[in-house]
Parts: C-alpha cells; sequence; structure tokens
C-alpha cells in the first residue's frame, strides 16, 4: 500500500495554507507600501510588495500544475487574518504609529520566513513531483533571501527611528 493515500491530500493542505499566508502577507505589503510612497523606504517597500504578488501567482500557478484547488475560505481566512493584525495595539487608537512600520515590518519578514520555508520544502520532495522545477524553487528562494534582506535592513532603520539608536547592553 506503498504510496496509498486515505483521507484529505496533505500538499494540498499544505498548499492551501501557504496561499492563506501569502494573501495575508500580500495585502499587509501592499498596505505598508502605500503607507510609505513618498519617503525614503517607499521604492524598497513598492519592489517587495510587487515580489510578494509574484509569488502568490507563482504559488497558485504550481497549485495548478499539480492539480491542487483554491480553497476559497482558506483565502478568506488569509484576508481575515491581515485585517485583524490592523487591531494591533500602536499607541494610537485610529492612526498609525511609528511603532506600526516596525510591527508591520517584522511581521512580513516572518511572513517571508514562511514562504521561503515552503520553498525549501517543496524542494525537498521536487523529485516527487513533477511539476515542481528545481531551479524554479531556487530562484523563488534567492528572492525569498534578498526580501527578507531588504526587510531587516528597513526594519532597523524604523526600529532606530522610533526606540532611539542608542545601544541598550
Amino acid at each position: 500500500m506503498a504510496g496509498a493515500q486515505a483521507g484529505p491530500d496533505p500538499l494540498g493542505i499544505y498548499l492551501n495554507d501557504h496561499l492563506a499566508g501569502s494573501t495575508a502577507g500580500l495585502r499587509l505589503a501592499r498596505r505598508t507600501a502605500t503607507a510609505h510612497r513618498g519617503t525614503p523606504s517607499g521604492d524598497a517597500l513598492a519592489r517587495v510588495a510587487s515580489e510578494i504578488a509574484e509569488d502568490r501567482e507563482a504559488l497558485l500557478e504550481l497549485m495548478r500544475a499539480l492539480g491542487v484547488p483554491e480553497r476559497k475560505y482558506k483565502i478568506a481566512a488569509g484576508w481575515l487574518a491581515e485585517a485583524a493584525g490592523r487591531l494591533k495595539s500602536n499607541g494610537r487608537v485610529v492612526r498609525r504609529s511609528a511603532l506600526s512600520t516596525v510591527v508591520e515590518l517584522e511581521t512580513l519578514r516572518i511572513g517571508i520566513a514562511g514562504k521561503a520555508a515552503a520553498w525549501r520544502t517543496l524542494s525537498a520532495v521536487a523529485d516527487r513531483y513533477d511539476p515542481l522545477d528545481q531551479d524554479r524553487l531556487d530562484v523563488l528562494l534567492e528572492r525569498a533571501r534578498r526580501q527578507a534582506d531588504a526587510l531587516d535592513d528597513l526594519r532597523i532603520t524604523a526600529a532606530r527611528a522610533v526606540f532611539g539608536g542608542a545601544d541598550r547592553t
């Protein structure tokens, strides 16, 4: 019975979970980029948001190639998760604060780490699924690394602006 599977498709569940995360991440990236348009970090955030959109599309393409249907309720869950994330305490009731930027950049960075983990996981099983192209997964993983580096730089700059640049060791 090797290879036989009873019940739900684990790969389909996994990919749809990452689709939910990418939905939330893309919404947050676009909102953060819009909030910083015209600032020194605006161009970098717009570039990251654009790449996250491309990565989400790459995930959808992989899902289609693997015959994995999109689960709309998971997409909706990602949308709701991003909306709920706006309710965090940032010291202001209605408007953004400088702390909002730090928290949003950290959240995006965590999302990028999750996306990179997914690309690595798919790379580990690429030999079992013809539609998984190792070279393409390597490109996606490298882009995630660049995004992580860019977000780390932006986050550190934002944190220094909010908390002061002095070392507190």
